[in-house]
């Protein structure tokens, strides 16, 4: 320490007398310093006033300018002293050695600036202020091509410099990203894919970047997904392919990205990487299943990424998903479902695969977890079953291979994205089969579980669905003894309600059930719709002017329905409906306008 304070106590002097001779070894003595202790030796530099010296000795340029930096760079590992290297007004200074032709001092001014603004907002709004970003970038454009190992390490500290002043940063992310860096980086990729260093700065710096969405398109229009998966089938440590992974997962976002990682070959690579680690039991085991897996059924969000792989259900990859299904492994599983949920996102694709078996093995997935109780698993297994079920060809044949069966299996689950779905797939079954929602209506533990979600306020996903399978039931049988099952469980005043709901569609759904009740079953119903004031709701509707032309000609229906009751005959005749309904026999629609005048002249005739 003593030799350290000798050594403070000489650049002091040199520094004022302009003896660049002394300067120097003060200098080699201050590095030798902070090499044995960085910590205690920056301490001192600052305490002694040293910090404040440096910036003379940056500017103008010297032989002593690499060592300075060298020493900034040294000084700026400490969090403690990044800030008051910005308050002594070192980057302005450093940011003009940028300028320099010179290796060695282009090397450590990186270093210095890099230090400066790893994890300092204070820093890197003063490289910013400085100008030093867009002068890195273009140092290293001008250098990509060169391949000498001195020259890839000044890439590599430009690079990680770049990445320290942008990380955690969406203001200057996405200045890097206007100064056309990434296909910059891109480039590098491919052209030192040989040094490990350089490549894992372009990865960790890609990992930034591709979170932005203003990347997303620049990385689109470079090779990028060719050389990650060129450099993802040279990798022997899993640390390294992780990262790839890592940079993949938030690219494969974009559709068009998606596509040219199917046609690089990634797919292979995590086929293979899933049969690698499917039996491992080991922690990275485990994470890369996870991943891999994940980013194959990201793939398959792609439409044409997704039919690319599908090869019209013969492709290999297709086949290699479908064996994941029945695996031992709970991830495989979850991963194997989802992907079938994808594929399943146009007809064509859904007939096919109802009519090789598909069906009966999400079944057998799901049998197996209504014990086991895998709430992921559970999700996505109804997630595909839904999608399959959505043609009209299928729900028969669904029907028939006893999925409404098994889906009930699930109903005492108190997980609300597994009821969301399980809602969901019985909607899509019944749509159309008169025979299925007569059988379903009339069960009396759904329509209770039915009415119960229905006021499932927290979860409004659960409330529509259960809303609108309830709705279904009565309008796909058309049966009496679904009326009554709906009214025995308490569901007519959720009905009502789902009439006022904001989505047309599902005010639609409603009017159209409630009218059924009301011509099936009406005695049965009356009290249900006072309570549930369904007069004011549909006098609230036929009023509104936003209504649309299907909720204003299902409403006067309603209403000339309701007339065959006489207390609710009584309560349409002491509201002004006579009134709105003349008015909308000028109704631009013509199915309204003629619907109104012939409930103008049921009114009248019962008044």
């Amino acid at each position: 320490m003593d030799h350290l304070n000798d050594a403070l106590a000489k650049l002091k002097l040199a520094s004022t007398d302009g003896a660049s001779d002394s300067v120097e070894k003060c200098l080699d003595r201050l590095l030798k310093a902070l090499g044995s202790d960085n910590a205690e030796a920056s301490v001192k530099i600052q305490e002694t006033g040293v910090l404040a010296l440096l910036p003379a000795l940056l500017s103008p340029p010297s032989s002593c300018s690499p060592k300075v930096a060298n020493v900034v760079a040294e000084v700026a590992k400490n969090e403690f002293m990044r800030s008051p290297c910005v308050q002594a007004g070192l980057i302005p200074p450093l940011v003009q050695l940028l300028d320099s032709g010179d290796q060695e001092v282009l090397l450590q001014t990186g270093r210095a600036l890099g230090n400066i603004c790893y994890d300092s907002h204070e820093g890197r709004s003063a490289v910013d202020l400085a100008g030093g970003a867009p002068i890195v970038a273009q140092h290293i454009k001008s250098l990509s091509q060169n391949t000498e190992p001195e020259n890839e390490k000044l890439l590599t500290v430009f690079c990680g410099m770049l990445m320290n002043y942008s990380n955690d940063n969406d203001s200057l992310q996405g200045q890097l990203i206007a100064m056309g860096v990434i296909p910059t980086l891109v480039k590098l990729l491919a052209i030192h894919s040989h040094n490990a260093a350089l490549t894992e700065m372009c990865l960790v710096a890609f990992g930034n970047l591709a979170e932005l969405e203003s990347s997303k398109e620049q990385f689109a229009a470079t090779d990028i997904a060719r050389e990650l998966v060129r450099l993802f089938r040279k990798q022997a440590e899993h640390e390294k392919k992780e990262m790839i992974l890592e940079v993949l997962a938030p690219l494969a976002e974009n559709d068009a990205i998606k596509l040219q990682m199917v046609e690089a070959g990634l797919v292979e690579c995590l086929l293979e990487l899933v049969a690698q680690t499917v039996d491992g039991e080991r922690e990275e085991d485990v994470a890369q299943l996870k991943t891999a897996s994940d980013l194959m059924v990201l793939l398959l969000l792609g439409d044409e990424s997704m039919q690319k792989l599908f090869e019209g259900g013969k492709g290999g990859v297709f086949q290699r998903v479908l064996s994941w299904i029945p695996s031992h492994n709970h991830q495989l599983q979850l991963a194997g479902a989802l992907a079938i949920a994808n594929f399943a996102r146009n007809d064509g694709n859904c007939i096919h695969m109802v009519d090789t078996g598909i069906v009966q093995k999400l079944l057998e997935l799901l049998d197996r977890h209504v014990l086991e109780g895998n709430v992921t698993v559970q999700h996505a297994a109804l997630s595909a079953l839904r999608n399959l079920a959505i043609p009209v060809v299928n729900k028969s044949k669904m029907l028939t291979a006893g999925v409404a069966d098994v889906v009930l299996k699930f109903l005492p689950s108190e997980m609300p994205p597994v009821q969301f779905k399980l809602l969901g797939t019985l909607r899509m079954l019944i749509d159309t089969q008169a025979d299925a929602a007569d059988r379903l209506g009339t069960d009396a533990k759904l329509v209770e579980r039915l009415v119960e979600w229905c006021e499932a306020k927290d979860h409004a996903g659960v409330m529509g669905e259960s809303n609108r399978l309830l709705s279904a039931l009565i309008r796909h049988s058309k049966s009496k003894e679904v009326v009554r099952s709906v009214i025995r469980g308490g569901g007519v005043k959720h009905l009502v309600t789902m009439a006022t709901s904001e989505h047309m569609i599902m005010q639609n759904e409603a009017l159209v059930a409630l009218g059924l009740v009301a011509a099936l079953d009406l005695v049965a119903a009356e009290e249900d719709f006072a309570a549930a004031s369904l007069v004011a709701v549909l006098q609230r509707l036929l009023s509104d002017e936003r209504s649309a032309p299907e909720i204003k000609y299902n409403s006067m229906i309603l209403i000339c329905s309701l007339l065959a009751s006489e207390p609710l005959h009584k309560e349409v005749h002491s509201r002004p409906f006579a009134d709105v309904v003349s008015k909308l026999r000028s109704h631009e629609s013509k199915t309204v306008s003629q619907q109104a005048s012939l409930t103008e002249q049921r009114l009248s005739a019962q008044s």
